[in-house]
């Protein structure tokens, strides 16, 4: 199959419709001043299961017959596409098989099991998250949904960034965060085809680096042992998400972890919303003045706000 095309965006767009939010759009003038650009906040923080992941979970669950989900859904993820898979999984009345890396976030654990999610925990590589889930195929004969290397996936997450476009026009930038690509991907597409004068800018922590790599040396580097406070964004690009990428976002930058954390500190106190670490990465792009910003009329992707409030990093960090 070729890329996901305008017509199977819109098509997810409208399967996964009854089952997800249409999130809002916010705007901070001090943000905005601050950082001298005009920022409108995508809040997939406040999307089921609290993050951009229900959309591509829906979408493919929702895409699938009957006869392929009798065995049930299963996958590997740290955290928030097991939560949006098992929600559709229930939605569909289908067991869902999660594998989790045992250091995985303990509310996202919380909700995995919340929506009836089966758990079995691995160290945290991405070899063991793979060999573990295999076997568990293996023992359940469940169909795998990749958490981002699947085409019904990208189409689903990409459906955030066309209602960024449908509700904020003339863009100048869209800006998402980068781990396995499946965000980055879809957003990259929906505004090739819905708003093809915007630009898109990727961010990604400088201690999980993989895409940076992958896309400025023009061939796929792995991620290799990543230490972020981005939990989201420990994992590789895909074999599907890592050409789409290359092909169509304009620039990757990178941040350190103190400015992601100062970043999300900045959403919280300034916004007063939640959004996890992962999504404070493209505003610490634009806090470290990583692109030319200044001026511009800027859409970034919150991608999701599930947070350990036990585990805040700004205590850990004192």
């Amino acid at each position: 199959m070729h890329y996901p095309l305008a017509i199977n965006i819109i098509e997810a767009a409208e399967r996964i419709k009854p089952y997800i939010n249409r999130t809002p759009i916010l705007t901070s003038h001090l943000i905005n001043e601050l950082l001298d650009a005009d920022i409108y906040f995508k809040c997939e923080n406040m999307q089921k299961a609290g993050a951009f992941k229900s959309r591509g979970a829906c979408n493919t669950v929702f895409s699938l017959a009957d006869s392929e989900l009798q065995r049930g859904v299963a996958t590997h993820s740290s955290g928030n596409h097991a939560a949006a898979l098992a929600r559709a999984a229930s939605l569909r009345g289908v067991k869902a098989y999660m594998v989790m890396p045992e250091d995985s976030s303990k509310v996202k654990v919380e909700a995995v099991k919340s929506y009836g999610g089966i758990i079995t925990f691995c160290i945290p590589t991405l070899e063991a998250r793979e060999t573990t889930l295999q076997k568990v195929i293996n023992d359940t004969n469940a169909i795998e949904i990749h958490p981002y290397n699947n085409y019904n996936i990208i189409s689903g997450q990409a459906t955030a960034a066309k209602e960024l476009i449908e509700d904020v026009k003339d863009l100048d930038i869209i800006m998402a965060p980068v781990g396995g690509g499946g965000l980055l991907s879809g957003t990259a597409l929906s505004t090739h085809y819905f708003s093809p004068n915007t630009k898109v800018i990727a961010a990604e922590p400088e201690q999980a680096d993989d895409a940076f790599q992958s896309f400025y040396q023009h061939k796929f580097i792995p991620s290799i042992n990543p230490n972020t406070i981005a939990d989201g964004l420990r994992t590789s690009l895909g074999t599907l998400t890592y050409p789409i990428i290359r092909d169509h976002v304009h620039q990757i930058v990178t941040v350190s972890e103190d400015s992601i954390v100062k970043a999300m500190r900045l959403v919280w106190e300034r916004m007063k919303i939640i959004i996890e670490t992962s999504s404070a990465v493209t505003v610490a792009a634009i806090m470290e003045n990583k692109f030319e910003h200044h001026n511009q009329k800027i859409g970034i992707i919150i991608s999701g706000g599930n947070v350990d409030l036990d585990d805040l990093p700004w205590i850990i960090s004192k």
